[in-house]
């Protein structure tokens, strides 16, 4: 078989990955909005200052998987819900980080429990041990 070539099977393994992370996605978003209206994205970027303390604006945006336009965006409104402060970089005047306002800190640990549940409910609970080690091997290979 060639490197271009996909079979049926192939690609139903493709689509059922990419449906599986929608799905979930959707369910974990849908638990966050309804319960402190804070959208999946402003989770994960909240998560990611919450760990590190603060990050540039780059390092945020591979993180959380959003191009660069993107996260501007989403912290402009972060900023603005006085979730995210910006600050300058003492060593490149052009740097910025993001960091958590106290606010952000407040709103991300109102927020990871339910975060978490979701993870449990709609990923975890469907999966026995050998699934889970099955699935980190396999997400690790296509991780690198």
């Amino acid at each position: 078989m060639t490197t271009s070539t996909v079979s049926a099977a192939e690609l139903l393994v493709w689509r059922t990955m990419l449906r599986a992370q929608a799905r979930i996605s959707r369910r974990v978003q849908a638990d966050l909005l309804a319960r402190h209206d804070l959208p999946l994205g402003s989770y994960e970027v909240l998560m990611h200052l919450g760990e590190a303390g603060r990050l540039r604006m780059n390092d945020l945006a591979d993180r959380v998987l959003l191009s660069r336009s993107g996260l501007t965006r989403l912290v402009d409104r972060l900023e603005r819900e006085g979730l995210v402060t910006r600050q300058t970089c003492p060593s490149d005047a052009r740097g910025l980080y993001a960091a958590l306002t106290a606010a952000g800190r407040a709103r991300l640990d109102e927020a990871t429990p339910t975060y978490r549940q979701g993870v449990r409910d709609y990923l975890l609970s469907r999966l026995d041990e050998p699934d889970l080690r099955g699935l980190q091997e396999i997400l690790a290979k296509l991780a690198d």
